[in-house]
């Protein structure tokens, strides 16, 4: 009897111990904050924007869930940081618009939030994963993200960890290197990587924390501009350098992240211009050598990057002549991606002016749209239509036609598409069936309230257009939208028409870029 009381208190106290063991494991997870503060300034556009916070409203939880359905940065976040057993909590995330600099004030007030929430969140957070965008600029503070990194960093102290995550199109400085353990900026554009590179992040801080790296990081910057026009990771010139660093992480096990972003032309800042970031495990003279090697070869591509793109009226013209379809037309002087209003018409005028058939445009006019939704579907519209937000994006071109539908806009991107979204809506859309339709090839006209970034098909498929039967596609942008519309194109034209993202650099007057730049000067 003794002996069986003895072997069941000694099986209690195993489980007792073993209880405790899990207990202690699960509360000392490393804790990692997720948040930041995005956008992409198109600082040559005169205006300030205000920096809003991202009211969600969701618990920890759910925005674990709705992460894990997409394909975003926080979607890697998320899925590594479970695989590797670290509690993440998201923070303070805000944004703003990209057409123009951020305003001062709202954005000291949402960072100084940001920053009191990862200072002072209790239990304390281990580390923090920064989603910035890298080509942030404010009033008063040319680098906007380096601001928020270099507050972050003198809150929290010189030994906490603080891994930034940056789009493609950031222009890096040497002062957010130097406030950040770890910089990672996307490798693909069109964003298709927005996930692996979450998963990278998260991977690197889980051995940062622990104990089992020590990174270090170093950028070298050519002196030069890589147009937005040749910025496509999946074809030359960037390509190649693209791959350079995917084989550098891959081979070198020292190497734990290797950087090669575009940088972003319409920021009037000092850091304008691609970058080369390389991050190491404890070898700062490897970091800095193969950072000068891909700086180096970024330069070496300098003339394969000269602006040759045709005007609206040779875009069009060829496009009707084309013997395969459809043609797209990338409207990058109207990039809604890199700050622009959506309400471009130089394109629409010409399409209009040379009786093209079987053309798809989308183009944001509140007022115009509201009055198709006014007329109802089958009734007549008789609208000036676009060229309404500033005087640099055209005219406003007169449209008749009559209203073949509406819709609330809301649709679902299944594949990966730019930037890894799912959950997509640009809001009341009706469609224009333009004068001059036949049923065979109609002129649709989609009016927003807003500008609408082209990175998905079911933009228009949503809908009831159906790109693959159309002759003439015009989406703005100019790489992005490549990852939705090459499937369906037989064609793909970068077109150089007018507006606030206009891809020749020199129609605009730079007054605090560092000189000289190649491509500028």
């Amino acid at each position: 009897m003794l002996e069986t009381m003895k072997h069941r208190l000694a099986i209690i106290l195993l489980l007792l111990a073993t209880l405790s063991a899990a207990a202690l494991a699960q509360s000392t997870k490393p804790r990692i904050a997720v948040g930041g503060l995005s956008a992409e300034s198109n600082s040559l556009y005169p205006r300030a924007v205000p920096m809003r916070e991202s009211r969600e409203n969701v618990s920890r939880e759910q925005w674990m869930a709705d992460a894990l359905k997409a394909s975003t940065i926080a979607s890697g976040v998320v899925e590594a940081s479970q695989q590797l057993g670290l509690e993440i909590y998201p923070v303070v995330r805000g944004g703003a618009s990209f057409l123009g600099y951020v305003e001062k004030k709202s954005f000291d007030q949402l960072l100084d939030k940001l920053v009191n929430q990862i200072k002072t969140t209790k239990p304390p957070f281990d580390g923090v994963i920064l989603t910035l965008h890298g080509a942030m600029v404010v009033d008063g503070y040319p680098h906007g993200d380096a601001e928020v990194v270099r507050r972050v960093r003198e809150a929290m102290g010189p030994k906490f960890p603080i891994v930034v995550t940056h789009d493609f199109h950031a222009n890096v400085s040497e002062d957010i290197v130097k406030y950040s353990n770890v910089l990672i900026t996307y490798k693909e554009n069109p964003h298709l990587d927005t996930k692996p590179r979450g998963i990278q992040a998260a991977t690197i801080m889980d051995g940062m924390v622990r104990g089992k790296i020590k990174p270090v990081q170093a950028i070298a910057k050519p002196p030069m501009i890589v147009n937005l026009v040749y910025q496509n990771t999946f074809a030359p010139p960037f390509k190649p350098i693209t791959d350079e660093s995917r084989r550098l992480e891959r081979e070198n096990p020292k190497i734990l992240a290797a950087s090669v972003p575009g940088g972003y032309q319409w920021a009037d800042v000092p850091a304008i211009g691609p970058s080369a970031i390389v991050v190491t495990d404890n070898d700062p003279e490897l970091a800095q050598r193969e950072a000068k090697r891909l700086s180096d070869m970024l330069w070496a591509i300098r003339e394969q990057t000269v602006l040759r793109a045709p005007d609206p009226a040779t875009a069009v013209r060829d496009a009707m002549r084309s013997d395969k379809f459809p043609v797209v037309l990338m409207d990058t002087g109207d990039n809604i991606g890199g700050g622009s209003a959506g309400d471009g018409t130089f394109i629409l005028a010409e399409l209009v002016r040379q009786k093209a058939e079987g053309w798809v445009v989308v183009i944001s006019d509140r007022e115009a749209n509201a009055a198709a939704f006014k007329a109802g579907v089958g009734g007549a519209f008789d609208q000036m239509v676009g060229g309404k937000t500033d005087k640099i994006h055209g005219d406003p071109v007169h449209i008749r036609g009559r209203v073949k539908s509406l819709h609330d806009g809301q649709y679902v991107e299944l594949e990966v598409r730019h930037g890894g979204g799912r959950y997509r809506g640009m809001g009341l859309t009706s469609v224009i069936e333009v004068e001059g339709s036949t049923r065979d090839l109609p002129n649709l006209l989609l009016l927003t309230n807003g500008p609408s970034s082209p990175n998905s098909l079911h933009q228009l498929i949503s809908n009831g257009v159906y790109p693959e039967r159309q002759r003439i596609l015009v989406a703005k942008g100019t790489t992005a939208p490549r990852a939705a519309y090459e499937p369906v194109a037989a064609k793909i034209v970068e077109v150089n028409s007018g507006g606030a993202t206009d891809v020749n650099p020199r129609r605009f007057t730079y007054k605090h870029v560092r000189r000289p730049l190649f491509g500028l000067d």
